[in-house]
């Protein structure tokens, strides 16, 4: 009998000619393999920062990955988040039909995200 896949997450982002712009969703993805030491995380990038969510894709379907879930990590649900992501997606079901994947809505909009940042910017910068 196998052991059941573990679950993946990808945290995508828009991406960055600047190195340092990657920092925050590195530190999100290392809180979450914290959180959940079972978990396969990854990022993803759109444009600018490597690796490209294909990549990333094509490495945990590698692994084992049998479900993964995208989370933009984007304020809002602008162009990218509502038109390109989605089509990257349905590529990547065409690519990888054994695969199921699950298109977050961008986490900016998640209750919890929008209520730590509220509390955050009500703790001013005394943190």
């Amino acid at each position: 009998m196998t052991a059941p896949a573990r679950p993946a997450i990808v945290l995508f982002a828009h991406g960055s000619r600047d190195p340092l712009w990657r920092a925050p969703i590195e530190a999100v993805a290392a809180r979450i393999r914290a959180l959940a030491p079972d978990a396969a995380v990854a990022c993803a990038y759109l444009e600018y920062t490597e690796p490209a969510l294909d990549a990333v894709v094509a490495q945990l379907v590698r692994d084992g990955a049998a479900a993964i879930t995208v989370w933009p990590m984007f304020l809002g649900t602008g162009r990218h988040a509502r038109d390109d992501l989605p089509r990257l997606i349905e590529a990547l079901r065409t690519q990888h039909p054994g695969v199921t994947f699950t298109l977050q809505a961008a986490i900016a909009e998640h209750p919890g995200v929008l209520h730590a940042m509220a509390a955050a910017m009500l703790q001013g910068s005394d943190s």
